[in-house]
């Protein structure tokens, strides 16, 4: 008998300054029995670092990810189909994001654990011409403390100024210093 997901819910009380946006956003999202906290909290950062200020171009919405080699682990899809965001959690398969940068107009990773960088230095080259490609490095001791906070169910605050995201519950709050790694180069500003 296979292991089901667990669900987790949470609330994200949204302050993004540097986009503008103030929202509260309720979201359901299923944790793979070969996921960790951490993943799953940079998932949740994922989202609420790209979510749209209104759905009049589609909703943001978590996809299939790690259950689903064909899906990212968020994405939005504009009202007439296309994929406006692809976003990626982890150290995916260069393959992988190349297919995304020809599917979506927008392929944005996160990567995260100490890790991170020797992964990046093997296929920095290999993903350099891709123009709609943007990543971002999460320091490990941070992405750590983010899964210090997981629960089943989750009322979280973010805000976001200058760059910098500050997550907060009741009992604790992480300070995340997301490091651009890649930009396409016509990129003007930094965005998540």
């Amino acid at each position: 008998m296979a292991i089901k997901a667990t669900v987790y819910k949470a609330t994200l009380q949204i302050a993004d300054m540097d986009r503008g946006l103030y929202a509260t956003h309720p979201v359901t999202l299923a944790r793979e029995p070969s996921e960790t906290d951490e993943r799953l909290m940079v998932r949740l950062l994922a989202f609420a670092l790209n979510v749209p200020a209104d759905d009049h171009d589609g909703a943001l919405a978590f996809a299939r990810g790690a259950a689903d080699a064909e899906e990212p682990d968020v994405w939005q899809h504009s009202l007439s189909g296309e994929i406006r965001q692809w976003i990626e959690v982890g150290q995916p398969d260069e393959r992988r994001l190349v297919r995304a940068a020809g599917r979506a107009e927008r392929v944005v990773l996160y990567t995260y654990s100490s890790a991170a960088h020797i992964w990046w230095a093997g296929v920095q080259n290999k993903l350099a011409r891709l123009n709609n490609l943007w990543v971002w490095q999460l320091p490990a001791a941070q992405s750590q403390a983010l899964a210090a906070m997981a629960a089943r169910s989750m009322q979280l605050q973010i805000t976001v100024q200058d760059g910098q995201v500050w997550i907060g519950n009741n009992e604790s709050s992480v300070e995340v210093h997301p490091e651009p790694i890649k930009a396409p180069s016509a990129a003007t500003h930094k965005k998540f």
